[in-house]
């Protein structure tokens, strides 16, 4: 764990000052307003340190480093923190296809199934209805932002194995032209055989070579195996009856800027203000690894570690895509970088939130529209809030242009896009305890 370090002076600009703004009533105190130049200050502070970990594979390096400053940072706040231990499938390897002079870079399908050390050379076809056989089969998907293995991809990838294919290489076409690493479970592989994305970008000689019939390698004989994660968790204990949840993913496949970045600044400031304000409630957050193996670590939590429905007066949760950066896209492979959000960001609330949820987000592109949190409109762990029977939550999730890229780097963020996001939230979470 990192050394306990005192709360950054930028952190106490943003938030002390909101501290004066705190108008006392009998059941909760008003909202600061987070804004300003030392909250886009502190916003960059996080962003940047967190994006400084490099990749953040479930258990991997710079999984367990971001926790372990995550672990300073909260302790500065006053929270009794917990490590809350699981384990994840890992690879580590390479993995390439090869056509002639041709060699592509691949993302690994979790869990990873390995060729064998020469790897698995065969002819390559175009999979699909009316199409397959033995070899190797090359899945072009249709034009989405892809995030998940489970569902579709499963049933076009299970469908070439049952044609007979020995391997499969899925082109996840997008936004971007880039691989998308796709989500899968935890606890088991869905597949016997090796599976691997291919950025549509490179997919070109591949599809020549597959509608000729030729001859292919690939290559992906790294070592698969499981290794030990851990959620982040805190308490911040009041003698109250009830908990405030707040809760937001760790982990994920690179560098995730845009993806768990945002919503990491997001979590942190919000904690931070939570901490400060007279919230007539207990504190529990959740930091959770585990989140690319289909929210492992957020499901752990709410099965030991999670205050009972009954216990909780509201959970919040920040999930993809809280506040990445929108992308003109000017042809292919040009896209130019816009100073607003991602509108590809959901934001669903219960019944009583939502009135209260449209006016605090109203002009936030995407989450002006509020959604009702129904499980079967949500994605990521609200879902499994939901399912779980917590009945006042409200959560963000979504997906931008480089959801699940290698290039999900720090320009996909900015600064200024995340303190209207905490604002809003510190201000349904005043209304909501304060009627509570």
């Amino acid at each position: 764990m990192e050394p306990t370090v005192p709360p950054s002076a930028s952190r106490r600009a943003v938030l002390g000052a909101g501290a004066t703004l705190l108008a006392a009533t009998p059941a909760i105190a008003a909202a600061p307003t987070v804004t300003g130049a030392a909250a886009e200050a502190e916003a960059r502070r996080i962003l940047e340190r967190y994006q400084g970990f490099g990749d953040k594979a479930s258990g991997g390096p710079g999984d367990i480093a971001s926790g372990a400053w995550l672990e300073g940072e909260l302790s500065a706040m006053g929270f009794r923190l917990q490590r809350q231990a699981f384990d994840a499938p890992a690879y580590e390897g390479d993995a390439t296809l090869t056509a002639g002079a041709a060699t592509a870079t691949l993302i690994p399908q979790a869990t990873v199934i390995p060729t064998p050390p020469q790897g698995l050379t065969a002819p390559i076809h175009l999979a699909g209805p009316g199409r397959g056989g033995p070899g190797i089969a090359l899945i072009v998907l249709p034009h989405a932002r892809w995030s998940t293995v489970v569902g579709f991809v499963e049933k076009q990838v299970s469908a070439a194995f049952a044609a007979g294919a020995s391997a499969a290489v899925i082109v996840t076409t997008g936004p971007t032209g880039e691989a998308l690493a796709l989500n899968a479970p935890i606890d088991r592989a869905l597949f016997d055989r090796p599976v691997a994305v291919l950025a549509p970008k490179d997919a070109e000689p591949f599809l020549a070579a597959a509608a000729k019939g030729e001859t292919v390698t690939l290559r992906m004989a790294g070592r698969a195996f499981r290794r030990p994660a851990f959620n982040v968790t805190g308490v911040l204990d009041r003698g109250a009856a009830r908990s405030l949840v707040i809760s937001t993913p760790r982990s994920g496949w690179f560098g995730c800027a845009g993806e768990r970045g945002s919503g990491m600044a997001v979590f942190l400031m919000l904690v931070e203000w939570a901490a400060r304000a007279k919230l007539p409630v207990n504190l529990a957050l959740i930091a959770t690894s585990g989140h690319e193996y289909e929210n492992g670590g957020g499901e752990h939590f709410i099965q030991h570690l999670a205050p009972k429905p009954d216990r909780t007066a509201l959970w919040v949760h920040l999930g993809a895509n809280v506040a990445a950066r929108d992308w003109h896209e000017r042809g292919v492979g040009q896209l130019g970088p816009l100073p607003s959000a991602d509108p590809q960001r959901f934001l669903l609330a219960s019944p009583a939130l939502e009135a209260g949820a449209k006016a605090a987000f109203a002009g936030l592109p995407g989450l002006e529209q509020v959604y009702p949190a129904d499980p079967a409109r949500a994605a990521g762990e609200l879902g499994n809030i939901l399912r779980a029977g917590y009945g006042s939550a409200i959560g963000i999730f979504g997906s931008h242009r480089f959801h699940h890229a290698r290039a999900d780097d720090l320009r996909c963020v900015s600064p200024a896009l995340i303190p209207p996001v905490v604002d809003a939230f510190a201000r349904v979470i005043t209304e909501a305890l304060g009627k509570a």
